[in-house]
């Protein structure tokens, strides 16, 4: 089987961050007999904190409800309530080898994965990994339902930096899971994972454990950079390959995160997305048959990812050590229109601190084009509040 290795940081509690020596998997089960290898997986950006709107919930309220008897555990009851919401994800996708040491021109072939999705509405909506789609770029899918048929499933929207995709397909007597709140999760609280570990042979497979770790962040590897997901919660629920995709649920049986990677290093590390990031994603594709990108209109990075300056420089060439420099202001952008300028530090966004590109941008996932927020800048050693009305990001993912 190959499986990809990337590194991981801790979220740091306040000051510097520390780097933790282990690494990740990706959490998709290569099928055997089609070439094995699969394009590198992307991961960026995760985020957690942000109000919803009215009527953007997904799953609406179950009718099957947890009712735990002496003789049924929690984890019986959470099975016969979600098991029929969990789907198998079969993708084929073209891959390229290179030549053999350096004979030839190399080759094209096939490579099958295998991942998980959960059902979020009865008319076929599908929630997964982007790279358990490939970031959308797949020959053939198909869906592997309850009832046992396979169904052609189409990728409406994905998204390689926050690592979610939804799929349709179109089936009769879906069963929808219900979704949870992730922003009400607490450290110790019971969790349970679902997913097809190492390919449909084992299908549907769940394990429990507790939520671990709360708003943890993932430093990914990629050649001679690096980037991340933050907001995560971790888990000691045993998550295999071809977890992706598969919902974390609380012990009522609601969804409260997408399972995305593990840490092969160490037992009992896994990773989910938080079902709140989702949750206005979603509801915005039922409602308008596509996902658009609320967009701020600026490059910048975090001062306290930088590694060039100490703690005390950064304060003396900037007047403080945390907040995004804006590196430039892009042309046509909201930012431009509110008056940014390169060079400003954005401290808070909507009064809610923001040290990171990763979290501006998935805090922006619950707004839309058009919405108007509040920007608290420090510019010339004077804090500053810029109203900024935001625009489609779409086409500048």
């Amino acid at each position: 089987m190959n499986e990809e290795m990337e590194k991981v940081k801790r979220e740091p509690s306040k000051g510097r961050s520390q780097l933790l020596a282990i690494v990740l998997v990706v959490l998709l089960a290569l099928g055997a007999g089609f070439g094995g290898g699969i394009a590198a997986m992307r991961y960026m950006m995760g985020g957690f904190d942000f109000d919803l709107r009215d009527g953007s919930t997904i799953g609406g309220d179950s009718e099957i409800q947890i009712n735990v008897r002496e003789d049924v555990t929690i984890a019986e009851a959470i099975a016969q309530k979600v098991l029929p919401s969990v789907v198998g994800i079969s993708t084929v996708t073209e891959q390229e080898a290179g030549s053999f040491f350096g004979f030839g021109d190399g080759y094209k072939y096939d490579a099958q994965s295998i991942g998980t999705g959960v059902i979020v509405h009865e008319n076929g909506y599908i929630l997964t990994n982007s790279h358990v789609v490939n970031d959308g770029d797949t020959k053939s899918l198909t869906v592997s339902l309850f009832d046992g048929s396979d169904v052609e499933g189409t990728v409406l929207w994905s998204d390689a930096n926050l690592d979610l995709a939804v799929v349709k397909v179109e089936a009769s007597g879906l069963v929808v899971a219900e979704m949870g709140d992730s922003d009400e999760v607490s450290i110790g609280a019971y969790a349970a994972a679902i997913g097809n570990p190492l390919g449909l042979d084992f299908e549907r497979s769940m394990s429990q454990g507790i939520i671990s770790g709360l708003n943890r962040s993932i430093a990914v590897g990629s050649g001679g950079g690096s980037s991340g997901m933050e907001g995560l919660m971790q888990t000691d629920a045993t998550i295999n390959s071809g977890n992706s995709g598969g919902p974390l649920l609380n012990s009522r049986g609601q969804v409260i995160g997408i399972n995305t990677a593990k840490a092969a290093s160490g037992e009992g590390m896994g990773f989910a997305i938080p079902i709140n990031v989702a949750k206005p994603i979603v509801a915005q594709i039922m409602e308008n048959g596509t996902f658009k990108r609320a967009y701020i209109g600026i490059t910048g990075v975090g001062l306290e990812e930088q590694t060039y300056y100490s703690a005390e420089e950064l304060l003396a060439e900037f007047g403080t050590n945390e907040g995004i420099y804006v590196a430039s202001v892009l042309p046509g952008g909201g930012a431009e229109a509110a008056g940014l300028l390169e060079g400003d530090v954005i401290l808070r966004f909507q009064d809610e601190e923001v040290g990171t590109m990763n979290r501006l941008n998935t805090m922006l996932v619950a707004y839309r084009p058009g919405d108007q927020v509040e920007l608290f800048v420090l510019r010339s050693g004077s804090e500053q509040i810029f109203r900024v009305t935001l625009t489609d990001g779409t086409a500048a993912q």
